[in-house]
């Protein structure tokens, strides 16, 4: 059988949602696209061996509208989409597969950008970037975006204690790392250099034996995250870490990691606020990863990457400033920052 793509009803304020097949490469994919106000939409594509449809659903479209975020933030001149593939890349993934995923891509004709993301790597990219000119993040090019998310979480983290703390010296601040994949080790690093007394916490043996041997950091139990006493969180591993109970238990005035996704409801960046934590949007700060991409689409060189990791740290400092300012939690001053450039762009 070939591809087969099918629109199915996207949720309001979405503007398409692609179920694509090909059952002889074992494909079973769904492409969201959120918004192309601010440009072609972009973001990764993700591998997880999802229960339902349904699930897969509520995922694509929740990061897809995260991807429009990250990227107005950025200022990169791009819209929000997002793909997932249902399977277990362990062991379903195959290089037809991603072919089959590419051809999906490029028939959606340049409105969607694709990168890796969990799952997916370079070289699996590189699989679908044989069917379609809109697959970057390859080896290449712009290569593992993952030290570029690193360096934009470390800067808005100092933006951040200086906020907090009254200076961006991390010397001696207790900072807990929680995951130490490809950006939680590279920000453990940073942390390590700038004379931070760290703490990490993994589910895999070998990343906390080479965390504790060349970067001196102290291993907690990744159960008793919040019954440790630290100045900064920094949550690099899944999503959803924060929720009323948690933010209640955190010893951290400063919430500053590269997970997607960290509040697992709404109403948790307003418990935070109300105990005088700062918290960090991870859309706002994790953006360098998509940054590197977007160098990638844009044709650009590694100045340009570093100007708009600037930026991110400068828009960090103006939304603290605003939330301050106003007692609101930072991550409704965030969105409210976004949602005033998507309605200059539509009004435009």
């Amino acid at each position: 059988m070939a591809l087969t793509l099918t629109d199915l009803t996207a949720p309001q304020g979405y503007e398409q949602l692609v179920l694509a097949e090909d059952p002889d490469a074992g494909l079973r994919a769904l492409i969201c696209l959120h918004s192309t106000a601010l440009g072609p939409a972009a973001g990764g594509c993700r591998m997880w061996p999802y229960a339902s449809d349904a699930e897969a659903i509520a995922d694509v479209t929740r990061l897809a509208r995260g991807m429009t975020y990250k990227n107005a933030m950025a200022d990169l001149g791009l819209g929000g989409g997002k793909a997932v593939i249902i399977g277990d890349a362990r062991s379903d993934k195959t290089p037809r597969m991603m072919q089959a995923f590419g051809r999906a891509v490029d028939a959606l004709g340049g409105r969607y950008w694709t990168a890796e993301d969990v799952g997916i790597s370079p070289e699996d990219m590189a699989h679908a970037a044989a069917e379609t000119r809109f697959a970057v993040g390859l080896s290449d090019a712009s290569g593992d975006p993952s030290p570029w998310t690193a360096e934009g979480v470390f800067r808005c983290l100092k933006v951040g204690a200086r906020h907090v703390f009254g200076t961006d010296d991390l010397t001696g601040r207790r900072v807990l790392v929680q995951g130490l994949g490809h950006v939680g080790r590279s920000l453990a690093e940073k942390l390590a250099a700038a004379g931070a007394r760290l703490m990490v916490t993994d589910i895999h043996a070998a990343a906390l034996d080479d965390a504790t041997a060349r970067l001196g950091a102290t291993v907690g139990d990744p159960d008793q995250v919040f019954d440790q006493q630290m100045d900064i969180f920094a949550p690099c591993a899944l999503g959803g870490v924060l929720t009323d109970t948690t933010a209640q238990a955190l010893t951290a005035q400063l919430v500053c990691g590269a997970a997607n996704n960290q509040l697992a409801s709404d109403g948790v960046a307003q418990r935070l606020a109300e105990r005088g934590i700062a918290y960090m949007p991870d859309y706002v700060v994790n953006a360098g990863g998509i940054i590197s991409v977007a160098s990638e689409i844009h044709g650009k060189p590694d100045a340009w990457r570093l100007e708009r990791l600037t930026g991110i740290a400068g828009r960090v400092d103006q939304m603290l400033t605003l939330a301050r300012q106003t007692g609101r939690p930072t991550s409704d001053v965030a969105d409210e920052m976004v949602q005033t450039m998507l309605s200059g762009r539509r009004a435009a």
